[in-house]
C-alpha cells in the first residue's frame, strides 16, 4: 500500500505541491482498487445467484433450463463448480398444505399387526377413518410381537415428519398424546377394542365415534382388513390412495439404498422382480408342504402349533395346493417363467427372505435362470448392517425395487403382492403377472406326468395369462364375501385413470 505522509504547510510551495500530488495519486489508486474489489464481489455474487437459479430449475426438471447457459462465459473452473455445488443448499421443500380446522371428537390410538405391507394398508385405512370421524390420530404403533419380532418404530421405516405434514389439510396427527391424556391412559382410563373386520364407514360412525366422545381416547388394537373394499364414499377411497402413494414415504436411508440397488440392476439392463414367497413362516402358516421332506413337513407343523394366533392347525396340503391356495414352489416357478417365455438371461431379483430348503430348493430355478440376484449379493454387507434383524426395513427395500422393475411376478397373493400390484397400477399400469395358481399347479402336474408336451404346456400358460398383466379393469365385487372379492389395495380403480374415462 502507498504510505501517505502528513502534509507540512510550513514547507516551501514546491514541496507542498509534490506531497499533495503524491497523496492524491495514492487516493486515486485506492479508489481504483476499491472499485475493482466491488466489481469482483458483484461478479462472484451474480455467478452464485445464477448457478443457484440453474440448480433450482434442474431440480424442477425444466427442459428449457440448459438453454439458459448457451453462449454465456463460465464464472467457475470445474473445481470451483464442484465446490459450489457442494455448498449450495438443497432445493426448497414443497409448500405445506394449510391445516384443516375442525372440532376434535377425540384421540385415536392404533396398534398395527402383521408384516410391513399389511401394516401399510392398515395405516391408510386408519388415517381415512380418523378423517371421517374428525378425530386426532396418534402416530401408529407398529407390530413388534408377531413372527418377525421386528423392533422398528414408525420413524425407522417411514418419513414421520412428511407423513404428518403432508396430511395436515385432512387430519391432525400427533407423535404422542398430550400430557394430560397420556396420564389418563397410564391409569387405564381409555377404551381398547379390535374393530370388526371389513366394516363399512357407518360402523365407525355409529359404534366407534360414540366411544371416542365418551372416553376421549380409543385404542384400536387390531388393524388388518378393518375397512371394507367397496361401498365407501369416494373421498374415503381417494384418501386411502393419497396416504398410500404420497404420505407413506420411506426414510431417506431406505430410499437411497433402494435407488442404489435399482441403479446397479439398470446398469446391466432390464430386470424382473420375483416375489418368491417360499419362506418358513408362510409354509408353516399355510400348511403347504409340497416338495418338502418328511422332516421339513414335521418342522413346519410344529411351528404352526407353536403360534396360537395361527388358528388353523390341521391342514391337508395336497387339497390346499389343488385349490391354488399354496405359494408356488421354486421348481414350479422355474417351469412357469420358462413357459411364459421369460428370457433365461434376464436378471431376476428375488424379493424375499430366506427360502425354505435353501440351495436345494433353488437349484431348478437357478439352472433355468442363471442371473438370480438378491439385495445381499448386490450390496456390501456393511450396506445392510443397519437393517439386520429388521425384517420390515428389509421388506421396504424389496418394495422399492419391485416398484421399479420391468416385470413383477408374485408367486403368492399375500399382502406385498397385492399392495405392490396396486402401486404399480398407479404408476402407469406397469406389468405385473398375476399367476393363476389353481390352473398352474394342475398344468404343471400334467406336464410332469407326460399328459402335456412342452409346447402345449407353454401355449396354455401364455393364453391363460394374456389378460392377467395388471391391465386397467375394475375390482370384482362379491357382496358379503369380502375375502373372496378383489382387494382394494391391489386395484384402487377409484384413484386410477382407466382407458375409457378421465380422472
Amino acid at each position: 500500500m502507498c504510505k501517505v505522509e502528513e502534509v507540512e504547510w510550513g514547507m516551501g510551495s514546491r514541496s507542498r505541491v509534490e506531497k499533495l500530488k503524491n497523496a492524491m495519486a495514492c487516493r486515486s489508486r485506492m479508489r481504483v482498487w476499491m472499485k475493482r474489489g466491488m466489481t469482483s464481489v458483484l461478479v462472484w455474487t451474480s455467478c452464485v445467484l445464477f448457478l443457484t437459479c440453474y440448480m433450482q430449475l434442474m431440480a424442477m426438471d425444466q427442459t428449457w433450463a440448459p438453454m439458459l447457459l448457451k453462449g454465456l462465459p463460465s464464472c467457475f473452473s470445474h473445481s470451483d463448480l464442484s465446490l459450489s455445488l457442494q455448498l449450495l443448499p438443497p432445493p426448497p421443500m414443497l409448500v405445506r398444505p394449510p391445516k384443516r380446522v375442525y372440532k376434535n371428537n377425540g384421540y385415536l390410538m392404533i396398534s398395527c399387526n402383521g408384516g410391513l405391507n399389511q401394516m401399510r394398508a392398515a395405516i391408510c385405512d386408519m388415517v381415512s377413518i380418523a378423517r371421517f370421524l374428525n378425530v386426532t390420530l396418534i402416530v401408529p404403533e407398529l407390530d413388534k410381537t408377531s413372527f418377525w419380532a421386528d423392533p422398528s418404530e414408525f420413524q425407522d421405516i417411514f418419513d414421520l415428519d412428511h407423513f404428518i405434514t403432508s396430511l395436515r389439510d385432512e387430519v391432525r396427527i400427533l407423535k404422542e398424546l398430550p400430557p394430560r391424556l397420556k396420564t389418563r391412559v397410564g391409569l387405564g382410563m381409555f377404551y381398547s377394542l379390535p374393530p370388526v373386520s371389513w366394516s363399512n364407514i357407518s360402523y365407525y360412525l355409529h359404534q366407534i365415534l360414540p366411544l371416542l366422545q365418551k372416553y376421549k381416547v380409543v385404542h384400536l388394537n387390531k388393524t388388518d382388513a378393518r375397512l371394507a373394499n367397496n361401498g365407501l364414499p369416494l373421498e374415503i377411497q381417494k384418501l386411502r390412495c393419497r396416504v398410500n402413494f404420497n404420505a407413506l414415504r420411506f426414510t431417506s436411508q431406505i430410499e437411497e439404498l433402494g435407488r442404489r440397488v435399482v441403479r446397479i440392476l439398470r446398469e446391466k439392463g432390464p430386470f424382473l422382480v420375483l416375489h418368491l414367497r417360499y419362506e418358513m413362516d408362510m409354509l408353516a402358516f399355510s400348511g403347504c408342504t409340497h416338495g418338502c421332506t418328511d422332516e421339513e413337513a414335521k418342522e413346519l407343523t410344529r411351528m404352526r402349533y407353536a403360534y396360537p394366533w395361527w388358528k388353523e392347525k390341521i391342514i391337508d396340503s395336497n387339497a390346499k395346493r389343488r385349490e391354488g391356495l399354496c405359494p408356488l414352489t421354486p421348481e414350479e416357478t422355474a417351469l412357469i417363467l420358462s413357459a411364459l417365455g421369460i428370457d433365461r438371461n434376464v436378471q431376476i431379483y428375488i424379493a424375499a427372505g430366506q427360502i425354505y430348503g435353501g440351495e436345494r430348493r433353488m437349484a431348478s430355478l437357478a439352472a433355468a435362470f442363471p442371473n438370480l440376484v438378491r439385495k445381499e449379493t448386490l450390496l456390501e454387507p456393511s450396506d445392510l448392517e443397519f437393517f439386520q434383524n429388521h425384517t420390515s426395513q428389509m421388506a421396504a427395500l424389496d418394495y422399492l425395487v419391485a416398484l421399479e422393475s420391468d416385470i413383477f411376478v408374485p408367486t403368492y397373493d399375500g399382502n406385498m403382492a397385492k399392495v405392490v400390484e396396486g402401486h404399480r397400477r398407479f404408476l402407469g399400469f406397469k406389468k405385473t403377472i398375476q399367476l393363476d395358481r389353481r390352473l398352474l399347479v394342475n398344468l404343471v402336474d400334467e406336464y410332469r406326468n407326460g399328459s402335456l408336451s412342452w409346447d402345449e404346456f407353454s401355449y396354455t400358460v401364455k393364453e391363460a395369462h394374456a389378460y392377467r398383466m395388471g391391465i386397467p379393469n375394475r375390482r370384482v365385487v362379491i357382496p358379503d364375501k369380502p375375502k373372496e372379492e378383489d382387494y382394494f389395495y391391489a386395484n384402487p380403480h377409484e384413484c386410477l385413470q382407466l382407458l375409457d374415462e378421465p380422472l
